[in-house]
């Protein structure tokens, strides 16, 4: 699927809620059969509408996939650092980050895993989830760059690089937590987390215990 195959989004408040009743249910589909076994038929019966309808949207399984993941990074990624702004703690701001984050991460663990999966074997998903990925790191390294440029973090790091390294830990440790069931306190994970992510960028913090973040 290409940006030159791929539908225009509907233009009318009935396309747009037959559209999103299409997403929905694909997701249902997706988390209950899979990738490779779900079938068109059944995504289009949860939405309750025809195959003729589907094709009006999408052009196969591979682009509502698409949207479904598309959906998961628009949640995941908001809130974020930049909707925070003008807080003084910049630790605060880290830890509201992460918190929502792995909240997201733990609620969407059943298409994380379909991502990691399908992107193994189907080269247009593993660009889908390069790009994902993307999306992440250059919100975090425009963070990043703020918090130099205030005086806040390291000044000689590389805010890019720097975000690809904490982001790609973050993400990691969310997939191995919520997909892989490693488990652990989740206010134990949001202050680990937190803390070393403020560590690796030399912000000086005053993060609350792990007793007071387990209250919240």
């Amino acid at each position: 699927m290409t940006e030159d195959t791929a539908r225009r989004p509907p233009v009318t408040r009935r396309g747009v809620r037959t559209r999103q009743a299409l997403v929905d249910a694909a997701r249902v589909i997706f988390e209950r059969d899979g990738y490779l076994d779900a079938r068109l038929s059944d995504i289009t019966a949860e939405a309750n509408c025809s195959t003729g309808t589907f094709y009006t949207y999408f052009n196969d399984k591979e682009e509502i996939f698409a949207a479904v993941m598309e959906a998961t990074k628009n949640e995941m990624l908001h809130p974020g650092m930049e909707h925070v702004d003008g807080v003084d703690d910049p630790a605060a701001i880290i830890e509201a980050s992460n918190r929502a984050y792995l909240e997201s991460y733990r609620r969407n663990a059943k298409l994380m895993q379909l991502l990691e999966q399908v992107s193994n074997i189907d080269p247009q998903v593993r660009e889908l989830r390069r790009a994902r990925g993307w999306v992440f790191v250059e919100r975090n390294a425009r963070a990043i760059k703020d918090l130099q440029e205030r005086g806040l973090a390291d000044p000689d790091l590389d805010p890019v690089m720097a975000s690809r390294v904490l982001s790609g830990m973050i993400s990691r440790f969310a997939y191995a937590t919520f997909v892989l069931n490693d488990g652990g306190d989740f206010e134990e994970l949001v202050y680990t987390a937190t803390r070393l992510w403020c560590n690796a960028l030399r912000i000086d913090h005053h993060l609350p215990g792990r007793d007071a973040m387990r209250k919240k």
